[in-house]
């Protein structure tokens, strides 16, 4: 990998792999949720608190870790924390009570931030003409990871018990670990001197000083949530009758989100022609449309196939155009960006988690669409009040000028 040159396909590959294993150690559990419950003795409506403790682990390691990458020499602390959950993917497949599977779901989230410090790096490493595609393709690995995870989870665990999987990934993340050490490059441009208190501090005066970074982690927030609202509780009612589905056919619907992700990857080569803002808006409306066929669940699995991928599509899109958008706004601050935008997407995730089961209790599976509709609606008045006075012209990298919105 040598400077101002293109980043070779293989590597940005191994990217895309990379990110998409750490990044489904946090997901293996949502299509599990039933067998945890009864494992240990977790009542239903408080499950969902397996995903939210995840993912406020990996808010946290957002805030606190991926900055770091600012900082450090990123080979070091990369293959660090890569090599640190396997460690805590054994905690809990080794877990003997509910205290130890909530502290190693916890370090889980807390570790799997390396997905962002790689993706951050190879926003670096790409020359700037090709940023929006490599991150696609990037980002594209993340979601097919996220969403394959529960396809190989529901499987394992019919297979060999819900633990199986988290042994299997164990193993392939110290395999990654070992691939990172010797790919990635042994010599990096020094970093800006910075203490870790003021590198942290930055990241919260990026978003007083960065609009676009304000609003794009407000949707990723809201569309995150709202994709949490469905992947989260949706075990349960397939599990139930009068659906009955095992643990491998419920984690099948994880194929159809891949090929929603995969479909959204050229999101960004749009954002590198200066279209991020209306590849956001047709998207959100995907969303959203999404939830009509969703609601037909329990009684059409067809009407719930093309509502995943349609949801993941839009989901997918918007995020990539996201990420393209942000990492144009401050080259030297990408960890930080990342960072704070990812830490919204944290946020949202986890109450979108810990929201959707309580209230599958409360108003069923219908109640559980009417959530999602309402925050996906939400994200798209939010898109349409934050949108340019005047839509920029496209030519080049486009996308970088539409980093001057405006906040109404």
């Amino acid at each position: 990998m040598k400077p101002h040159q293109p980043l070779n396909k293989s590597v940005v590959l191994l990217f895309a792999i990379a990110c998409g294993l750490a990044v489904g150690n946090v997901y293996y559990a949502q299509p599990l949720l039933d067998a945890m419950a009864e494992a240990f003795s977790i009542h239903p409506a408080t499950i969902g608190l397996v995903v939210t403790l995840t993912q406020v682990g990996y808010g946290l390691g957002l805030l606190l870790l991926v900055p770091l990458g600012d900082l450090l020499n990123r080979r070091r602390l990369i293959v660090t924390q890569t090599l640190l959950s396997a460690l805590a993917l054994l905690m809990i497949a080794f877990a003997q009570n509910s205290i130890w599977l909530l502290i190693g779901m916890a370090l889980t989230g807390l570790l799997a931030v390396v997905t962002q410090v790689l993706v951050a790096y190879a926003a670096t490493l790409a020359i700037p003409a090709q940023r929006g595609r490599v991150v696609g393709v990037i980002t594209s690995g993340i979601v097919v990871g996220i969403l394959l995870a529960r396809t190989v989870a529901g499987g394992m665990a019919d297979l060999a018990g819900w633990r199986s999987i988290y042994i299997l990934s164990a193993g392939l993340t110290l395999v990654m670990a070992l691939l990172l050490f010797r790919v990635l490059p042994k010599h990096e441009a020094p970093q800006p001197p910075h203490t870790y208190a003021a590198l942290i501090g930055s990241v919260f005066a990026l978003f007083k000083e960065e609009p676009l970074l304000r609003q794009r982690a407000t949707l990723a927030l809201l569309t995150f949530a709202s994709a949490m609202v469905l992947w989260t509780p949706m075990v349960l009612p397939l599990s139930a009758p009068p659906l009955s589905l095992s643990h491998t056919q419920i984690g099948l619907f994880g194929l159809a989100g891949a090929a929603g992700a995969l479909a959204a990857a050229r999101a960004g080569h749009l954002a590198d022609r200066g279209l991020g803002q209306w590849t956001s808006g047709l998207s959100l409306l995907l969303m959203l449309a999404s939830w009509l066929p969703i609601a037909f669940t329990q009684s059409s699995l067809w009407a719930l196939l093309l509502g995943v991928i349609t949801l993941d599509l839009g989901l997918q899109a918007v995020h990539v155009t996201s990420q393209s958008m942000i990492y144009s706004v401050r080259p030297e601050a990408q960890s930080r960006l990342t960072a704070g935008y990812m830490l919204f997407y944290s946020i949202g995730s986890a109450l979108g988690s810990i929201g959707s089961t309580a209230m599958y209790a409360w108003g069923g599976w219908i109640g559980v669409c009417l959530l999602g509709a309402g925050i996906n609606a939400v994200a798209l008045i939010y898109w349409w009040r934050t949108l340019p006075a005047k839509t920029p012209e496209v030519c080049g990298s486009g996308h970088a000028r539409e980093g001057g919105v405006s906040e109404t």
